[in-house]
């Protein structure tokens, strides 16, 4: 399995808008790619837009079933929206499922839920999913008041577990100004490479953001 596996600094700050993004990068190479997020929560409507974007983006297009293992609706972390739904994460079942969907695709963009120590249940969290995988880990930073230290904080959690570091993305998710020096901040702090930094956009296009990214050839 080639590909990546796509964390952040929090929730909300942009991991999906980067995976779409990323996927859109290698599509345009020619590569067949598919998003998978194999446990997402909280749906608005019945719907799941970081499913549906992932879905939509991959080349080709995937069913929902096909991006996405494990749905609840709360918007909670997984491990307490799946209790609260009756259900137990089986993280064998979601490397089953990420070995599935590889299939017939040269990369996967493997996308997870919230940051990179949020717990599954049953004592586990996507740390334990990261090593399973060996997939190279991409940081997303919000460019925002604080990010420095929850970056490194992300950065360090990754690395001591001896995790192939894929590097990290800015991304810009909220109009507020950036504080003065983050950026810059991160930069000196943070092990490259830096894969690009992403402008705040009202309606985000990840085709149109996939200009700001240094796409690797490898993994």
């Amino acid at each position: 399995m080639k590909g990546f596996l796509v964390t952040g600094t929090d929730t909300g700050v942009g991991k999906t808008l980067v995976s779409a993004a990323l996927i859109h990068g290698y599509a345009v190479r020619g590569e067949r790619v598919a998003g998978l997020k194999p446990v997402v929560s909280g749906a608005v409507g019945g719907v799941w837009e970081d499913v549906e974007i992932l879905r939509q983006a991959s080349i080709p297009p995937r069913s929902r079933e096909e991006c996405n293992l494990y749905a609840f609706p709360a918007a909670v972390a997984p491990h307490w929206a799946a209790q609260q739904a009756g259900w137990q994460i089986d993280l064998d079942a979601i490397l089953r499922f990420l070995e599935e969907q590889a299939a017939g695709v040269e990369r996967v963009i493997v996308e997870g839920a919230g940051g990179f120590l949020v717990p599954l249940g049953n004592g586990q969290s996507f740390a334990d999913l990261a090593i399973a995988l060996q997939l190279p880990v991409l940081l997303v930073v919000d460019l925002r008041l604080g990010a420095i230290n929850h970056a490194l904080l992300s950065a360090e959690a990754i690395l001591r577990r001896g995790l192939p570091w894929g590097g990290w993305v800015g991304n810009h998710a909220s109009p507020q100004p950036v504080a003065a020096g983050t950026l810059e901040g991160l930069q000196g702090s943070l092990p490259g490479p830096c894969l690009g930094v992403l402008p705040y956009r009202a309606v985000p296009c990840p085709q149109a953001l996939s200009q700001y990214l240094r796409i690797p050839a490898s993994p």
